[in-house]
């Protein structure tokens, strides 16, 4: 059976859309899938990410709490932090296997990424795929889309509540997305 190494992926933007918005910060976390059926959650990695589209929606900076001025200042260039994950992705992906693109919505997290690699002529490490854990949760827990959220799914596979005081901040939402796809794979392979 093919392996994957999985990175959790969560990003926040100045908008709904890429193009029109950007991607301004962005969290990764590895889950590794050993030979022997096990997971584990391992590496971190974060970026703030300088913004370069003409606009910005006042609620998706509400949201996420990131000072956009601040960003246009120190934040990382785009390509810059593209290289920086590319590299942490391929450094992470254990030997045999493909990287995987997970996210909690991941339709709209991966638009973000792939748009962002576009953009800059660059290869995407996760390719056109990715794997979405609230469709993922829907099967395996036989739940409703709108029951798939990460309330229920706490609830539903014994996770600790979100920490409300990092909500919204992509490192913190990517290592909880983690903790999601563990539960949910193992649940999946019993």
């Amino acid at each position: 059976m093919p392996r994957s190494t999985w990175f959790c992926i969560d990003i926040e933007c100045s908008g709904p859309v890429p193009s029109l918005y950007d991607m301004i910060s962005l969290g990764a976390v590895v889950v590794r899938d050993h030979e022997d059926g096990s997971l584990t959650i391992g590496e971190d990695f974060y970026v703030e990410i300088k913004p370069q589209a003409p606009n910005v929606d006042a609620g998706a900076m509400a949201v996420n709490g990131l000072d956009i001025e601040l960003l246009r200042r120190e934040g990382t260039p785009r390509r810059q932090a593209l290289e920086q994950l590319t590299a942490w992705t391929n450094a992470h992906t254990t030997l045999g296997s493909e990287p995987t693109f997970v996210g909690h919505n991941a339709p709209f997290d991966w638009s973000f990424v792939a748009w962002c690699y576009a953009a800059e002529g660059m290869k995407n490490p996760f390719g056109y795929k990715a794997l979405d854990t609230k469709a993922l949760s829907a099967g395996i827990l036989n739940l409703h889309w709108l029951d798939s959220n990460k309330e229920i799914l706490a609830e539903r596979l014994d996770l600790p509540a979100e920490d409300m005081g990092q909500k919204h901040r992509a490192d913190y939402d990517a290592r909880y997305q983690a903790l999601i796809l563990k539960r949910l794979l193992e649940r999946q392979r019993r």
